[in-house]
């Protein structure tokens, strides 16, 4: 059987830090009110000068040093961004001329928080029909560029960062446990479009884009659907819960996470959260906290992990891989 491999992770934070104590001079809030209901304590804020495809490419310097490659290995690159550089060319290209890596294709794919687990899933299809060998994909955000930083409602909630992983091809036997990707699942709803969105866009005026969010119906569907698809990628690579030894969910907000962390039942301490330090990245928010926690070598080889996140659209999705 054709598996898609994990065989390199990297990742990217800018070097400014706003503490909820630096939030609290800036709107009507304090970190106890931050922490108590979100469990975020800081978030990385990227440099006026510094772009979304700034962030990504040295995500992906990291992520092909950890492999082993040169960018010239690479055939597809896929980033997940609801923070383009421009409108077009695809920030996916720009990535692709700033690490000069000229033997692959690139593309965007826009899902917002579910990006990163929509990218794996085009990648590993990509991958099993024999359309690529070695795939980079690439988690990155600016959400300060689209924060009403007058809202203390969303304000508080998001910051900047870059995640990737490199996928590859690989030939295993299927009665050995092989590692890879074992289940993908991505779904949906177009009718949640207006509970979580930005204010405008291209189509629609040149007014300065907003996010706005209805959080409690985002809290409502986020603790239902993340842990219904999730036990569905479960099923699908034929295993149960007790299987997996790593719970890696989208960063959203601490409360979201417990919450499906009971439905899918998972304890707390086989979980990889990072909210706390890196706030919510959106599409970058999986693979940090994926490289953060084999970095400090807490995944190891061997190790099931499952993947979940949902985000504006609605869009929600799992992975189901062995690292």
């Amino acid at each position: 059987m054709l598996y898609s491999k994990i065989i390199g992770t990297g990742s990217y934070l800018p070097e400014k830090v706003l503490t909820n104590d630096d939030m609290s001079k800036l709107v009507d809030t304090n970190d106890e009110w931050i922490t108590t209901r979100t469990g975020i304590k800081q978030r990385h804020i990227a440099a006026e000068d510094e772009y979304t495809s700034d962030l990504g490419a040295k995500a992906a310097i990291d992520a092909i040093q950890s492999a082993g490659l040169l960018p010239e290995n690479i055939d597809l690159i896929i980033l997940a961004t609801t923070t383009p550089d421009n409108t077009f060319p695809s920030t996916a290209a720009k990535i692709q001329a700033k690490i000069k890596a000229f033997n692959s294709t690139a593309f965007d794919v826009q899902a917002v928080c579910s990006g990163f687990i929509y990218a794996l899933t085009v990648a590993d299809s990509f991958i099993k029909a024999g359309n690529a060998k070695t795939v980079l994909v690439i988690g990155a955000e600016t959400m300060s560029r689209v924060i009403d930083w007058t809202d203390r409602s969303t304000c508080v909630l998001f910051g900047d960062g870059a995640g990737a992983v490199i996928l590859q091809a690989s030939n295993q036997d299927e009665s050995s446990k092989p590692s890879g990707i074992l289940s993908t699942i991505i779904k949906t709803d177009g009718r949640y479009y207006d509970a979580l969105k930005t204010n405008s866009g291209p189509s629609m005026g040149n007014e300065k884009s907003y996010l706005q969010m209805s959080g409690k119906e985002v809290f409502k569907i986020a603790t239902s659907k993340m842990p219904e698809v999730s036990l569905e990628a479960i099923k699908k690579a034929n295993l149960s819960p007790s299987d997996v030894n790593w719970l890696v969910p989208h960063q959203a907000n601490v409360r979201i996470i417990d919450a499906a962390l009971k439905k899918i039942s998972i304890p707390a301490e086989n979980t990889a959260m990072t909210i706390s330090e890196h706030a919510n990245t959106s599409a970058a928010s999986i693979p940090l906290a994926f490289d953060n926690f084999i970095k400090n070598n807490k995944i190891k080889h061997g190790d099931v992990i499952l993947m979940t996140a949902m985000g504006a659209g609605f869009t929600w999705g799992s992975v189901v891989l062995r690292y």
